[in-house]
Formats: structure tokens, C-alpha cells, sequence
């Protein structure tokens, strides 16, 4: 994906030009320091995201926004969080409070190139199809980024800040919360069913009581208040 960064602020634009180094997805495509410099740009080159401050001289990033007919994806990066809600309401992808860590860079950079890729026609496909989910996400784990194949995802499991996503009887540790994948992973496949469990439907093997039998022997507990999920699991049989 090609980056705009736009921030009068130097010190901003060398934390997301390094942590765009550790993310293969991103690629610089220039870098701004007031808005009406990133009017001139966009007029003259294409660009996928866009990462847009908010409280710059002359002209705010969200008079910046509110200008462009078809603006690129939009993820704000602002010291100011009474911003948000106008924010959201011009259909920015994601919100990084300054000043933010590397983990939630890259939650809101996934969260970009999945809305990307959908967003990107596919030979065949009718018009006002539904797009269909992101395959693969990128997670940190021990010091590296790994793209992650969501169809070998047996389950999820809450450990803390820490998730642990088990792939048969292996797993990969990654500093984020479970609910950050809850609002990611695609939910046709990927039930949350405890506070600290979330599985893929596919490998359901049985479900007794408040137990749930996965295909490679593991079982997990069902929640008191997801009770609801069951319909989703079973297609709607009780």
C-alpha cells in the first residue's frame, strides 16, 4: 500500500516512518508537513492511506478530508481524542491517539489493507457483490511480523495484554488483546465464545453442555453469557 504521511510535526513522521519498516505491506509514497502541501500531492499522485494529523496551521486534517471527493483510506494519528467521533463520521479507518505503540500501528495498518483489498476488484466478480473476508493478517510475534494463514487458526486464547493462537498443537504468542481480533477476524468463521476464547467454526467437532469438542481433541469451555452463540455454531439447530 502506498503511505502518505501528513503532520507538521517532524518527530511524528520518524515514528511511523519506523515502524513502517517493519510492515512489507507499506510503502512510502511522500510525506507532508501542512495540509495544503498534501492537496498539491494528491492532485498530481495516487495514494492507498493516507496517515492524516488533525491540528496543523491553516488547514486541519479533517478540512483536508472533508475536501477530497474520493479520498484514499484514512488513518488519523492525533494528540487530541475529542476528535474522534467527527472523525469516524467522515469514514476514517482507524484513530491512533498519540503517542501510540508499534502493536496498535499495526492493528490499524491490518485493519487498512483488509478494507483494501476488498475494496480491489476481482475478475468475475458481479457488481455490489459481497467482498469476501481477509484470509490472512499480520501478527507480531517474537520480535518478527508473520502473516498469518486465518484458515489454519484452530482457536484463539486470551492471555492478558498476550493472545496465544493455537494452530493444532502449536501456537504463537502476539502482544494484543482478544478483542482486537474480535473486530477483525471475519465473523462468519470466528465465534468469540468465552471471555477468553474465540474459535474457528470449521473445527467444531461436538458440542455437550458447556463444552465445546474441538476436531484435535481440545475442548473448550463455553461462556455463561455466550449462551447466544450457540445458534451460530449449529446453524440455527437446537
Amino acid at each position: 500500500m502506498r503511505c502518505l504521511i501528513v503532520d507538521d510535526e517532524p518527530l511524528a513522521h520518524d515514528i511511523i516512518l519506523r515502524y513502517m519498516e517493519d510492515v512489507p505491506f507499506l510503502k512510502l509514497a511522500g510525506q507532508c508537513y501542512r495540509a495544503a502541501e498534501a492537496l498539491d500531492f494528491l492532485s498530481k499522485h495516487s495514494v492507498d492511506l493516507i496517515f492524516l494529523d488533525i491540528r496543523m496551521p491553516k488547514l486541519s486534517g479533517l478540512e483536508l478530508l472533508r475536501t477530497l471527493k474520493h479520498p484514499p483510506i484514512v488513518i488519523i494519528t492525533s494528540a487530541y481524542e475529542e476528535h474522534a467521533l467527527e472523525s469516524y463520521d467522515l469514514d476514517v479507518c482507524d484513530y491512533l491517539l498519540k503517542p501510540f505503540r508499534f502493536e496498535r500501528f499495526l492493528k490499524a495498518v491490518n485493519r487498512a489493507l483488509t478494507q483494501h483489498t476488498l475494496q480491489q476488484p476481482t475478475p468475475g466478480t458481479l457488481p455490489h457483490a459481497e467482498p469476501a473476508p481477509p484470509a490472512q493478517i499480520y501478527i507480531k510475534s517474537d520480535k518478527k511480523l508473520i502473516l498469518l494463514d486465518l484458515e489454519a487458526v484452530h482457536y484463539l486464547e486470551s492471555l492478558g495484554n498476550y493472545v496465544k493462537i493455537w494452530e493444532g498443537a502449536t501456537f504463537l504468542l502476539t502482544p494484543r488483546t482478544l478483542s482486537s481480533f474480535e473486530e477483525q477476524l471475519p465473523a462468519d468463521a470466528f465465534i468469540r465464545i468465552h471471555k477468553s476464547f474465540i474459535l474457528h467454526r470449521k473445527y467444531v467437532q461436538y458440542i455437550q453442555g458447556n463444552i465445546i469438542k474441538l476436531k484435535n481433541g481440545k475442548e473448550l469451555p463455553l461462556g455463561k453469557n455466550y449462551k447466544h452463540v450457540l445458534k451460530l455454531l449449529t446453524n440455527g439447530y437446537q
